[in-house]
């Protein structure tokens, strides 16, 4: 019996910091225990984006910078990272942007690559 390696989606929608540093520190944590990890940055947690481009101070900043450095993150909704302004930001960030459907980063593609899907 084959063994498959479980891979998650984690979507990043709630914009309090206190809820965008979860989706960083289970990133982190899933990834260093051996799951394939995606992080999708969505809704008002876009607004995050522009905080830690522009804050060096920026709350646990230094998680983002993880997660960046390891290519964790998959994509930076395009229609909701342009409402909360910090589009330019996730732009300069070099961050991946998605808005292929209606201008956001669809579900669909990740449980078609085999991810389950886990929103916070």
């Amino acid at each position: 019996m084959i063994k498959m390696k479980k891979k998650y989606a984690l979507y990043a929608f709630n914009g309090d910091p206190m809820c965008v540093v979860h989706v960083w520190l289970n990133a982190l944590d899933m990834r260093e225990k051996g799951y394939e990890v995606k992080v999708i940055v969505e809704g008002s947690a876009t607004k995050m984006i522009k905080e830690y481009h522009e804050n060096e101070d920026a709350f646990f900043r230094n998680l983002y910078l993880k997660v960046k450095e390891k290519g964790l993150i998959a994509a930076v909704c395009k229609a909701c990272s342009n409402k909360m302004g910090s589009l330019e930001a996730a732009k300069s960030e070099d961050l991946p942007i998605e808005g292929s459907m209606s201008g956001h980063p669809p579900m669909s593609k990740y449980i078609e690559e085999g991810y389950e899907i886990i929103n916070f």
